[in-house]
């Protein structure tokens, strides 16, 4: 028998203190739909299964192509982007749809990834260049340094690896994998070596690299296949060495 709707289970939140509630909808069957196309539908018409008028479904969406990052959500208990979520492979039975456990709901299906961004300023993940002059040509890199620095700079922040990982949770410090991960992308950097060492220092402290329990849970959950736990033991010989010379006294 050809299907001829689509269900979904939705969880509601009004705002960041209210209870969350469920909400069930059903959309007329149309091929090829996300989960994106899906609540759009349901923002045109809010009303559930049940016939009860309600509110449209609050999201965060950008870029609708995989890349921001902003519209991770939990699709059938699995943090993915809703953007490239397909309905039909999804199954036949209800599409239940969630906000991240690991960040503060802000609205129904949005969270605040601000811990995330925090932490990227923690590891100070960027080239402090101020671009007001011309520098000229920069270093050349062999093209394996390119191709390692290219899988690192396709993180987009979703939030899957931080979602997946056990000991990011709000009863731990730990910083999470993709901040720790832009730091071996920064200090590969022929100009971000120059900073280096400040942010390996901010990965040894508290809620760093070494409260990283090895799980490898991020490695899977990871849209763009980042070798996560590759830059962990790279950093982990940077870090080595920078307590070797700090015991030192070099």
């Amino acid at each position: 028998m050809a299907r001829t709707t689509i269900e979904l289970r939705i969880k509601r939140q009004d705002s960041p203190t209210s209870s969350p509630r469920w909400e069930e909808f059903s959309l007329p069957w149309q091929p090829n739909m996300n989960v994106i196309s899906c609540l759009m539908e349901i923002r045109k018409n809010p009303v559930t299964k049940q016939g009860q008028k309600t509110t449209p479904v609050h999201w965060e969406s950008s870029c609708l192509e995989e890349v921001c990052g902003s519209c991770t959500m939990l699709v059938n208990g699995k943090p993915r982007q809703s953007c490239t979520a397909l309905i039909e492979p999804l199954g036949d039975g209800p599409v239940t749809l969630e906000p991240l456990t690991k960040f503060p709901v802000v609205r129904d299906l949005q969270v605040d990834r601000s811990p995330m961004f925090d932490s990227l300023k923690r590891v100070k993940a960027w080239i402090p260049i101020d671009g007001s002059y011309d520098l000229g040509a920069g270093p050349r890199r062999s093209a394996a340094e390119q191709e390692v620095s290219y899988l690192f700079s396709r993180c987009m922040t979703c939030g899957c690896c931080m979602e997946v990982c056990p000991q990011f949770n709000d009863k731990s410090d730990f910083i999470g994998p993709a901040p720790i991960a832009q730091v071996r992308l920064f200090n590969a950097h022929p100009t971000g070596r120059m900073n280096a060492q400040e942010r390996l220092e901010a990965i040894m402290g508290r809620g760093g690299l070494v409260d990283c329990g090895n799980a490898q849970a991020c490695v899977e959950a990871c849209p763009k296949e980042i070798p996560l736990t590759d830059a962990f033991g790279e950093l982990g010989r940077q870090t080595t060495i920078v307590w070797l010379q700090q015991l030192l006294g070099k």
